[in-house]
């Protein structure tokens, strides 16, 4: 996937700042759903995505380096990944995984990037 899969690529067109809160989410094949919360530390950077009723109104934590593209024209963010591969990543419990190194590795190695 990516070298750096917890920092926003150069290439998406993301300044370091911009609110992501509300931001709809899209995968390769569909609608993910909204962006919860964000974050763009250097080396920990994500999305909290709200599935809404797509996984029964589950979030989902997505490191920042599956971000193909951003359009802040449309507020909608791209992701290089599929729905079921967001369907299949770790459970996500915001309490326990925020700021969690081994759910991050997990997550890391279920996206096929090393965590860096």
């Amino acid at each position: 996937m990516t070298q750096n899969i917890w920092g926003y690529q150069d290439s998406v067109g993301y300044v370091s700042g911009t609110d992501l809160t509300g931001f709809a989410v899209e995968a390769i094949d569909g609608t993910v759903g909204s962006v919860d919360e964000h974050s763009d530390e250097a080396g920990a950077s994500y999305l909290v995505v709200d599935t809404g009723v797509w996984i029964f109104g589950r979030e989902i934590l997505l490191p920042a380096g599956l971000i193909s593209s951003i359009d802040i024209g449309r507020s909608t963010i791209y992701l290089a990944c599929t729905k079921k591969d967001i369907e299949d990543a770790p459970e996500f419990e915001r309490e326990k995984h925020i700021g969690d190194d081994e759910y991050h590795r997990m997550l890391a190695g279920h996206y096929g990037a090393p965590h860096t």
